[in-house]
């Protein structure tokens, strides 16, 4: 594999995706939510590109330059083309986000990604389980 500094934005959103997906549902199972059906809805409302861009709002003043520099690699990626269920701006901001968490995973930094999910994701959103 390439060294994760030099993968393109949108090959890190792609394994960022993956651990967004992973600790919503870490953080939904922790909570003691145990009906599959529900569950997997409810994790699905932490992986859309509206909730994520609004997630950002939340994770960029956090952001030390290296951690930002990631973001926008995502953010700014050539090839993104938005769903019906978002605009061109939340999808790009969406993609930035799992391009973040992308790079945290491969820099061996999962606390700090932990400490992310948690900033950006009220606990409110688990109510409905």
């Amino acid at each position: 594999m390439k060294s994760f500094e030099t993968l393109p934005g949108l090959s890190l959103a792609y394994l960022g995706d993956a651990v967004i997906e992973l600790l919503a549902r870490e953080r939904l199972l922790q909570g003691g939510f145990t009906n599959t059906g529900k569950l997997s809805a409810q994790a699905r409302t932490y992986v859309t590109a509206k909730n994520q861009s609004q997630a950002m709002d939340r994770l960029l003043p956090m952001l030390n330059e290296e951690e930002t520099s990631y973001y926008k690699r995502g953010r700014n990626a050539n090839g993104i083309s938005a769903p019906k269920s978002a605009s061109v701006s939340e999808y790009r901001r969406a993609t930035g986000m799992e391009a973040l968490f992308g790079y945290l995973h491969l820099a061996g930094k999962q606390e700090r990604a932990r400490e992310l999910f948690a900033a950006a994701f009220d606990q409110s959103l688990d109510d409905d389980c």
